[in-house]
């Protein structure tokens, strides 16, 4: 369907067609303007984290994995990373490719 964008548009019926603007903004501040805002069941209060919130209440629940066969622990980063990561040894220790790169 091709529509003329050239034709003059219609007001709806509900719109007065000479409203003043001193009537439109009386109409609009009288009126309660709520935000609509969508919220999902898992959106409440609860839910938000705010930054500097006291969280010593809170359990955090993690399953430590210790250190398998083919990884290392880099002496710079100290993070554990797959073998095919090693970049070098020295004195024992051993470093990430991220660490000498």
């Amino acid at each position: 369907m091709a529509t003329d964008y050239d034709t003059p548009r219609t007001r709806p019926e509900d719109e007065p067609a000479n409203e003043s603007l001193e009537a439109i903004r009386a109409r609009t501040s009288t009126a309660t303007q709520a935000p609509s805002i969508d919220l999902e069941d898992a959106d409440t209060a609860e839910g938000i984290d705010l930054p500097g919130a006291d969280l010593s209440h809170e359990e955090l629940t993690v399953a430590v994995v210790p250190q398998q066969a083919d990884e290392f622990t880099c002496a710079s980063c100290f993070l554990v990373h797959h073998r095919s990561q090693l970049a070098r040894r020295h004195s024992g220790l051993l470093y990430c490719t991220d660490c000498e790169g």
